[in-house]
């Protein structure tokens, strides 16, 4: 009878953590990661990328209106400032369904908050 017992209380310390127990706390740890990650990015977004659109955000705001409203936007002009412009589509990313003025103008109030 003893040797039952002390079986049986060998085989329960030997499971330990279950599997699925396991896979949920890996799970939350890589979800709090990501979830840190992203928020680090939006901050980093918000105060310091979009500070380098302080020295024209009014040229900027209208190279993305060209971006977003024209097949051909450069035309036979440099592309560079484009380019630069175009990486407000990422920091300032537009809404599903959102109209491109209130776009622009969400993205000219984030240009200036960040500016100040």
């Amino acid at each position: 009878m003893q040797d039952q017992q002390v079986s049986d209380s060998a085989s329960k310390d030997r499971r330990g953590i279950s599997p699925l127990a396991g896979l949920a706390v890996v799970f939350v740890i890589a979800a709090g990661a990501l979830w840190f990650v992203t928020q680090m990015a939006q901050q980093r977004g918000s105060e310091v990328l979009l500070r380098r659109y302080c020295d024209d955000p009014a040229r900027h705001v209208a190279l993305v209106e060209d971006i977003l409203t024209k097949a051909e936007p450069a035309g036979t002009k440099k592309r560079r400032p484009y380019i630069i412009a175009a990486k407000l589509l990422y920091i300032v990313q537009r809404k599903t369904n959102e109209p491109v003025q209130a776009y622009l103008e969400r993205l000219r109030q984030s240009v200036v908050s960040a500016c100040r």
